[in-house]
């Protein structure tokens, strides 16, 4: 009798999973674990004896090890397989910073020049501070927080701008016809710089894609932007957690949109000339 030989593998083929696809786990990536339901970002990798696991800290702070097995994690909802990072390659060249000017390092701040940038919104000023904060202490250009573009005209009146002490103002939502864009008119001079992006929200200076979404969403009017947008998005958290989330996703200019880059950059530039 002639003899036949079997498929080891008897799983029907419309019973078998489809590979999921590998993410590396890099830190601050937000995932959650299939099987628990338990929601953080990538705190670490380990290898141990049984295989490589992964830490997520949730937004409470509380940290849970996992094995990081095929199809362990969610990601917006997809199935995914983590793997560890690769090793970062010795870099080659200059060091660059954040904000992608070559960094100098072990700097020390510089004396702080006479010339300020105000930056309207708290988020506005964090965002600013974590791609160009070294460039600014190299520079000596002081940050300041700008609580609303009503307090504009006042604020320039006291600080006197001076050909020696320029003063950039960075505000949202800097579009035409705008109240944004009247009060900057009537401050505006060879001394004083106002400049915006025409976001809502410097929110969406973000790059969807770093936050790992496919888009920013529309938000009807009369809704609070910041809390409609956590709730289209599902994010069951605080808009100062949610923000958190996002800034934790940018890591260079590269995260952020072209709009806001040419805006800081200007004002660098302007409070800095000679």
């Amino acid at each position: 009798m002639r003899s036949r030989s079997y498929d080891p593998e008897l799983t029907p083929p419309w019973k078998k999973s489809a590979p999921a696809p590998e993410v590396a786990a890099e830190a601050d990536l937000v995932v959650e674990e299939a099987t628990t339901g338990f929601c953080g970002a990538v705190v670490r990798c380990e290898k141990t004896a049984e295989g490589h696991t992964v830490t997520l800290e949730d937004r409470f702070g509380k940290h849970r090890v996992f094995p990081m097995v095929p199809r362990g994690f969610l990601i917006d909802g997809r199935t995914v397989t983590l793997v560890r990072p690769q090793a970062a390659p010795a870099p080659r060249g200059p060091l660059l910073s954040a904000s992608g000017s070559v960094a100098v390092p072990g700097v020390k701040a510089r004396v702080a020049r006479a010339g300020r940038i105000y930056v309207e919104g708290r988020h506005d000023a964090e965002l600013v501070e974590r791609v160009w904060g070294h460039d600014l202490r190299v520079e000596g250009v002081v940050v300041e927080y700008l609580e609303g573009v009503d307090d504009l005209p006042a604020i320039v009146a006291d600080f006197a701008p001076a050909p020696d002490a320029r003063l950039g103002v960075l505000v949202d939502h800097l579009v035409p016809g705008s109240k944004e864009s009247r009060v900057a008119a009537s401050v505006s001079g060879a001394d004083v710089l106002v400049v915006g992006h025409p976001y809502i929200d410097v929110w969406e200076a973000v790059k969807p894609a770093s936050v790992g979404i496919r888009q920013w969403p529309r938000v009807p009017r009369g809704e609070d932007w910041k809390t409609g947008v956590c709730r289209a998005l599902g994010w069951d958290m605080s808009t100062g957690e949610a923000w958190q989330r996002i800034l934790a996703s940018v890591r260079t200019y590269k995260d952020l949109q072209p709009e806001l880059l040419g805006s800081v950059e200007h004002l660098i530039d302007f409070v800095t000339a000679p």
